[in-house]
C-alpha cells in the first residue's frame, strides 16, 4: 500500500499529479466538495452564534469511504484542492471527515500544474489556512441566511422558485439601473463640420474644433449651416504643425475579469465556459508523448504580478524569436482591490507555443490557450511606436485641425492578437495629410456637415458586466461567472444578441428589493462585505463578529418585509379594463409561476385565468380552417401561462380538445403523410415534429419554410440560424441556399 494519499478535486489533475509522483503516492480526486450547509433547510444555528450545521453531500457516500480507507492506511494525506478560499474550505472540510490529525496531514498549494511545481509543493507542505477558511465559511452562511429568508418572500409574494442571492442581487442591480438610464436617454443633436483642403497638390481634410479659442459645439441644422457657411467665406492657413513619436503599451497579463472580457468579445464564450475551458487547461492536457501537464497557471485570481522566473523565460523566448529591441520586462502592480494571492494567468512554459500544442487541443482549448499565451508574451515585449503628425489651420475665427499617424516600430503589435487601422484602437479620426509648412495657405474646395446623436450607455454583455464588478468590488474571481448564470437561469435576465436586458419579472423582483430590503442589495454594501471577508481571511476580522453585525441590521428589515407581504402582494396586482366571462368581475394581473397572467378578480370563488403577452395585452383567439373532431366547432389558436401555442376546441369547457399547432408544411421523410406541428421540449424550447409520431420520428429545432428545394423538389424546407448567415435546408438532400431576411414560420 502506497504511503503517501495525495486529494485532489478533480479526476483530471489527479492523472496529471500521479504521473508526476510516481509509485509512493496514490492520488484521489473527491470530485469537489464533501460537506456542506443541508438544503432542506437553513443549516445555521442563528441563535447559537450563527454555527453552520454541516452534512455529507448526499451521493458522496462512496467516495468518503474510500477516502477513509486510503487515509486510514497511509503515513501522510497531501490535500491538494484549488489554492483559494474555497479549495482550503474543502481541505478542511475533508480533514474533518477523515479525522485527520495536524501531524497526519499537509496542504499543498499549486499556482500551476507542473512537475516542478508539484514536487516543490509536496515537499513543502502546509497547515490548512484556518483564516481563509474561516472567510469561506462566513461567505457561505451570509448567502444562506439571504437566500434562505429572503427568498421565501419572494415566492410567497411573486411565485415558488425564485432566489435573492447576497451578491447576485447587486448584479442584477446594474443591470436593471443600465436599463432605465437607457429608458430614460433623451438623446442630444449635435453635427460636425469637416473642410477639404488643397495646398496646390493633394487633398486633405480637416475638422472644425474652435471658435473664439472655445470648443465648437453645434446642436442643430441652423447653426450648422450657419457656421458652414460662414467658413466658406474665410481664408485658409497652415497656423501650426505638431509632430511627435507616441508609445503604445501593451496590457498586462489576464485576470480572471479581463479573461472572461476577452473570450466574450473574440469567440462570444459565455463566463462560464471560459472557465470550463481554462480550468482543463490548468489541470492538464494530454499532449503524446509529453505525458499530461497544465498548461496555465490559476484561473482564478485578481492580480497582474508575474513570478520572475517566468520573466527570464518569456524574455529568453522574446528575443530569441523577435530580437532584443522588442523586449521590454514590465512588473505590473495589482490594483486597491485586489487580493493578490495568485499570478497573472500565464502559459506554465512560454516556449510551449500554440502552433506547437495545437494537435492536442480542441478547437475552443487551443482559441482560449492562444489568447492567453499572446497577451503574456506580448505584455513584455517593447511599446509600439507611432509618428504623429498634427496640422492646425485658422480659417477667421475658426480653428480646424487633422491628425496623420503612422506607425514605425511595431513592438508588442507583432504578436497582438488584433490590430485596427493603424494599430490605432480610439475613435478618433486620422486622415493622411501632405507635405505642409506654417504659414502656407490653402484653398477650400469642399465641405461637409454630418448629424449625429448621442447614444445611450451600451447594455452589458457578461463580460462588461464582470468588469463592472470588479471595479466596484461585487463578488470575487471564483464567482463572476456563478452569479451571471443564476441570475440568468432563474429569468431575471434576458440574453438578447450576447447583451443582457432585465425581464418584467427581473424588474418586478429588483424593484421589490429596492423598496423592502433598503441598502442591503447597494453595491457600496456589497463591496464593503467583500473587504470585510477579505479582512477576515487576513485575520484582521473575527467572521463571527461579521456575522453578528450583518444579522442586527438584516433582521429588522426581514421582518418589516414580512408584516407587509399581503398588502404588497395586493399591490402587485394590475388593474386592466377586461372583464371576466364567467362571473362578470373585472380581471386583474397578477404574477405566477411562468410569470404574468389575467385572472379574475373574485378568486378563489372564480379561477377563470388567460394567458397575456410581455405588454400584457390579452393573447388572441385566432380561428383555422378547422373543425374539432369531437364536437364539430372550430378550431382555435390558444396559448397556455406559459405563452406557448396549442390548438383548441372553442366549445371549451364543455369540449376540452387539444392538440399541437400545425405549421402547415408537410413531414420531410419520405413516404409519410404527417405533417409539422409546433412542441415544446421540457425546458419550454420550440421544436417542429411530425404529427404521426411516435410512427414518424422525424423532429427539428429549425422551423420549416416556404419553397421547394431546387435540388430534390422537396416540398419543405427548413430556415437555419446561424452567426455569420442565414440559409434554407433541405431535410432530404443537404441543399442549402442563403436567406437574406430570415421569415419564420410563426411571422
Amino acid at each position: 500500500m502506497p504511503k503517501n494519499l495525495v486529494i485532489v478535486e478533480s479526476p483530471t489533475k489527479s492523472k496529471t499529479l500521479e504521473r508526476f509522483l510516481g509509485k509512493d503516492y496514490v492520488v484521489i480526486a473527491s470530485g469537489g466538495h464533501l460537506r456542506d450547509l443541508p438544503r432542506e433547510r437553513i443549516g445555521v444555528d442563528i441563535d447559537g452564534g450563527f454555527i453552520p450545521q454541516y452534512e455529507a453531500i448526499p451521493g458522496k457516500e462512496k467516495i468518503i469511504a474510500e477516502l477513509k480507507r486510503q487515509a486510514k492506511a497511509a503515513d501522510m494525506v497531501f490535500l491538494a484542492s484549488d489554492p483559494d478560499r474555497e479549495g482550503e474550505a474543502i481541505a478542511w472540510h475533508i480533514a474533518k471527515l477523515l479525522g485527520l490529525g495536524v501531524d497526519h496531514v499537509g496542504r499543498v498549494r499549486f499556482n500551476e500544474i507542473t512537475k516542478k511545481a508539484v514536487l516543490d509543493g509536496i515537499s513543502h507542505p502546509s497547515k490548512i489556512d484556518i483564516d481563509k477558511v474561516d472567510a469561506q465559511q462566513a461567505r457561505r452562511v451570509l448567502d444562506r441566511l439571504v437566500g434562505y429568508l429572503v427568498s421565501p418572500f419572494l415566492w410567497k409574494t411573486l411565485y415558488k422558485g425564485l432566489s435573492a442571492g447576497r451578491v447576485q442581487s447587486v448584479a442584477l442591480r446594474l443591470i436593471v439601473e443600465r436599463e432605465r438610464e437607457i429608458i430614460s436617454f433623451v438623446p442630444e443633436e449635435y453635427w460636425y463640420l469637416y473642410s477639404d483642403l488643397k495646398d496646390g497638390g493633394a487633398t486633405f481634410r480637416v475638422k472644425a474644433v474652435k471658435l473664439d479659442g472655445e470648443a465648437l459645439k453645434i446642436g442643430d441644422a441652423e447653426s450648422a449651416k450657419a457656421h458652414s457657411d460662414a467658413l466658406a467665406k474665410q481664408t485658409y492657413i497652415v497656423s501650426k504643425i505638431q509632430k511627435k513619436n507616441l508609445k503604445k503599451s501593451p496590457p498586462p497579463p489576464f485576470i480572471t475579469s479581463s479573461m472572461q472580457l476577452a473570450a466574450a468579445r473574440q469567440f462570444s464564450f459565455p463566463a462560464i465556459k471560459t472557465m470550463r475551458i481554462a480550468q482543463k487547461l490548468y489541470e492538464g492536457i494530454p499532449l503524446g508523448s509529453e505525458g499530461q501537464s497544465g498548461l496555465i497557471t490559476y484561473m482564478r485570481t485578481d492580480s497582474i504580478r508575474v513570478a520572475d522566473e517566468a520573466k527570464k523565460a518569456v524574455a529568453a523566448f522574446i528575443v530569441r524569436e523577435f530580437g532584443e529591441d522588442h523586449l521590454k520586462i514590465r512588473s505590473y502592480k495589482s490594483g486597491k482591490m485586489s487580493q493578490d494571492a495568485h499570478e497573472a494567468i500565464r502559459p506554465t512554459d512560454v516556449f510551449r507555443t500554440p502552433d506547437s500544442i495545437k494537435l492536442y487541443l480542441d478547437k475552443d482549448q487551443l482559441r482560449l490557450y492562444t489568447l492567453i499565451w499572446r497577451r503574456f508574451v506580448a505584455s513584455m515585449m517593447a511599446d509600439a511606436i507611432y509618428k504623429q503628425i498634427k496640422v492646425v489651420v485658422e480659417a477667421g475665427p475658426y480653428e480646424l485641425a487633422a491628425t496623420e499617424r503612422k506607425l514605425t516600430f511595431e513592438g508588442f503589435l507583432k504578436l497582438a492578437a488584433t490590430r485596427k487601422t493603424n494599430g490605432d484602437e480610439n475613435t478618433e479620426e486620422l486622415v493622411e495629410l501632405p507635405r505642409l509648412e506654417t504659414g502656407l495657405p490653402l484653398s477650400l474646395v469642399g465641405q461637409e456637415s454630418t448629424q449625429h446623436f448621442t447614444k445611450p450607455p451600451a447594455r452589458f454583455n457578461e463580460g462588461t458586466l464582470i468588469r463592472e464588478m470588479e471595479r466596484n468590488g461585487v463578488g470575487r474571481p471564483s464567482t463572476y461567472a456563478q452569479i451571471i448564470t443564476t441570475i440568468t437561469k432563474r429569468k431575471y435576465v434576458a440574453k438578447e444578441k450576447g447583451k443582457l436586458t432585465p425581464t418584467p419579472l427581473g424588474f418586478k423582483v429588483f424593484e421589490l428589493l429596492e423598496k423592502l430590503f433598503p441598502g442591503l442589495f447597494e453595491v457600496d454594501f456589497t463591496a464593503k462585505m467583500e473587504t470585510d471577508l477579505d479582512k477576515v481571511e487576513e485575520g484582521n476580522l473575527d467572521w463571527i463578529e461579521l456575522l453578528r453585525s450583518f444579522y442586527s441590521e438584516f433582521e429588522p428589515m426581514l421582518g418589516k418585509a414580512n408584516e407587509k407581504r399581503a398588502q404588497i402582494k395586493k399591490e402587485l396586482e394590475q388593474k386592466t379594463e377586461y372583464i371576466c366571462e364567467k362571473c362578470g368581475a373585472p380581471m386583474v394581473i397578477k404574477w405566477g409561476r411562468y410569470g404574468r397572467f389575467l385572472a379574475c378578480s373574485n378568486f378563489p370563488e372564480c379561477k377563470n385565468t388567460k394567458p397575456i403577452d410581455e405588454k400584457g395585452e390579452l393573447m388572441p383567439e385566432i380561428k383555422v380552417d378547422r373543425t374539432c373532431p369531437k364536437c364539430g366547432k372550430p378550431l382555435i389558436v390558444k396559448h397556455d401561462r406559459r405563452g406557448r401555442r396549442f390548438l383548441a376546441c372553442s366549445g371549451y369547457p364543455e369540449c376540452k380538445y387539444t392538440e399541437p399547432l400545425d405549421t402547415g408544411f408537410k413531414c420531410p421523410r419520405d413516404g409519410c403523410d404527417g405533417r409539422l406541428v409546433e412542441k415544446y421540449s421540457r425546458k419550454g424550447k420550440v421544436f417542429f415534429a411530425c404529427s404521426n409520431y411516435p410512427k414518424c420520428d422525424f423532429a427539428s429545432w429549425d422551423p420549416p419554410i416556404a419553397g421547394k428545394c431546387p435540388s430534390c423538389g422537396q416540398e419543405t424546407m427548413f430556415l437555419v440560424v446561424r452567426k455569420k448567415n442565414t440559409v434554407r435546408k433541405c431535410a432530404h438532400c443537404g441543399y442549402t441556399e442563403p436567406v437574406e431576411e430570415p421569415s419564420h414560420v410563426d411571422e
